[in-house]
């Protein structure tokens, strides 16, 4: 039986409570909540799902997490929905309800592309908005929408308008970890991926990278390009350093350390390997190291680690606070009352996307990711 609720009734029944009713929710109604309870047949419809993170989840903790994941996925089928989870996400959600996964281009990629008219972004607001700007005619919805981003923070419009006035002509490449509006004022975004490539295609001496300064930072000791940065951070990754990196050297020299090019010069300097989140997970399935350590969000680790039971890995956990609003029950409210939808103004979503697509249109070729080999 089908636990939808007639649209028309709800809005009757909220407009009498004085509610009011989200246009997403009047548009496909909303769903009953199920009983969440672990019982045996329940149990035995998850244990396939539970097989791919008993390495990372404790079976005690299995029973609290069963019924919320039963309930996802038997309701995002009568929705119709798409569940994005970005590598970030805890391993009850990227393995266990997730359609796809991936970075935060890749995500946005397939929202555009896929058949699912609603779509619930497992990630912070400026992912769920670079979805919105690929898939405007969709629902997007965000089950949490506190969850914002340090890095997509640290910069504004007006800020740009200051960096073009200091430095005429000069293009502006601007990391996809950054709002809607922001995009719609620069030239091309890029990712951590293939920032070298996208600010060597302008084929000027001089290129404005921002906001995350050690990204620019790092790729400028790639290219002769003289690379004008700006002073923002992602809270997650700017908290490691060398030394740390180098004490756990000195326990164990056989461990081999992997970093995202958000962290500091220093740390990716020291770094076996650097590259985007992508980069860093096919390293680790690819090469197989004895032990590793990945130096970027914690939960990025346990996900890998589900997957590749041979490789031991050491934890230096730094959690992002933002993605750790990202819960299953959030999830499961998004599906039930499809709150929190993500909207992005149509003339900033044109321009933005205008920036989004030159990327798209960029990654075609062979990326290129910020590396080094000891």
């Amino acid at each position: 039986m089908s636990l939808a609720i007639e649209t028309k009734n709800i809005a009757k029944t909220n407009s009498q409570n004085g509610t009011i009713v989200s246009a997403a929710s009047q548009k496909y109604g909303i769903l009953a909540r199920p009983k969440l309870e672990y019982t045996d047949e329940i149990a035995r419809i998850t244990a396939p799902l539970y097989q791919k993170v008993k390495s990372v989840i404790p079976a005690a903790e299995w029973p609290i997490y069963a019924p919320l994941i039963y309930a996802i996925n038997k309701l995002k089928a009568e929705r119709g929905a798409v569940i994005l989870a970005h590598n970030y996400m805890t391993p009850e959600i990227f393995h266990c309800v997730a359609d796809f996964t991936g970075d935060s281009l890749q995500l946005a990629i397939e929202a555009a592309n896929c058949g699912a008219n609603i779509i619930i972004q497992g990630g912070v607001h400026f992912m769920a908005e670079t979805s919105k700007i690929l898939a405007p005619h969709k629902t997007i919805l965000i089950p949490d929408a506190k969850a914002g981003c340090s890095l997509a923070a640290s910069i504004t419009v007006d800020d740009i308008a200051k960096l073009r006035a200091k430095h005429p002509g000069v293009p502006v490449v601007t990391y996809v970890n950054t709002s809607a509006a922001v995009k719609a004022v620069t030239d091309i975004c890029c990712t951590s991926s293939n920032v070298l490539q996208v600010i060597e295609s302008f084929g000027t001496d001089e290129v404005i990278c921002i906001p995350d300064e050690h990204l620019a930072n790092n790729v400028a000791k790639q290219t002769k390009v003289k690379i004008i940065t700006f002073k923002g951070y992602c809270e997650v990754h700017d908290q490691f350093t060398a030394k740390e990196i180098n004490d756990f050297r000195q326990q164990d020299p056989e461990l081999t350390v992997i970093a995202h090019p958000e962290c500091p010069p220093s740390v990716v300097d020291v770094a076996d390997f650097s590259g985007s989140t992508k980069a860093m997970i096919d390293f680790v399935k690819i090469n197989r190291p004895k032990k590793v350590m990945m130096v970027t969000e914690c939960s990025m680790s346990d996900n890998v680690a589900a997957e590749v039971d041979d490789v031991e890995f050491i934890r230096p956990c730094n959690l992002c606070p933002h993605m750790k609003r990202i819960t299953l029950d959030g999830i499961l409210n998004s599906l039930l009352y499809l709150k929190d939808e993500v909207h992005v103004d149509p003339k900033i979503s044109i321009l933005a996307k205008g920036a989004v697509e030159r990327i798209i249109a960029l990654n075609k070729a062979q990326p290129q990711q910020i590396s080094r080999n000891n």
